[in-house]
């Protein structure tokens, strides 16, 4: 089992980035594939972005690509989010996720074993 907590979330002004972070303990971070989510009031969670057990390879959502990053450091146990030119539409709960059973990377939430406790982002117009 793997515990993650997101950390980094707060108000930013359209326009602006932000970092987040997602820390994870128990079983080795490198053997899970790493997911980034997210959920507006009112809305289904949606994918964001997801990133293979070593970090060679990355996927984002069409609302996000070209804006946000994803990375990872497995010395840290830490998956990153670096979001830039955010919009007031990015505005959400994120939460971070693990997945032991994807080969690669996945889009889909269900594919994911563990999650955390999501972090608040919101963007300001």
């Amino acid at each position: 089992q793997v515990q993650l907590v997101e950390s980094g979330g707060g108000l930013v002004q359209a326009g602006g980035s932000m970092s987040l972070s997602c820390a994870a303990s128990g079983r080795t971070f490198s053997g899970y594939a790493m997911g980034w989510f997210r959920q507006a009031p009112g809305k289904e969670r949606e994918f964001v972005s997801a990133i293979t057990r070593t970090g060679e390879s990355t996927y984002y959502a069409d609302s996000v690509s070209g804006r946000f990053k994803i990375s990872r450091d497995n010395a840290k146990n830490t998956v990153y989010l670096h979001m830039n030119s955010l919009k007031p539409e990015d505005t959400a709960v994120y939460y971070c996720a693990a997945g032991q059973r994807i080969i690669t990377l996945s889009a889909i939430s269900s594919m994911y074993d563990y999650w955390g406790q999501g972090t608040q982002v919101t963007v300001s117009s």
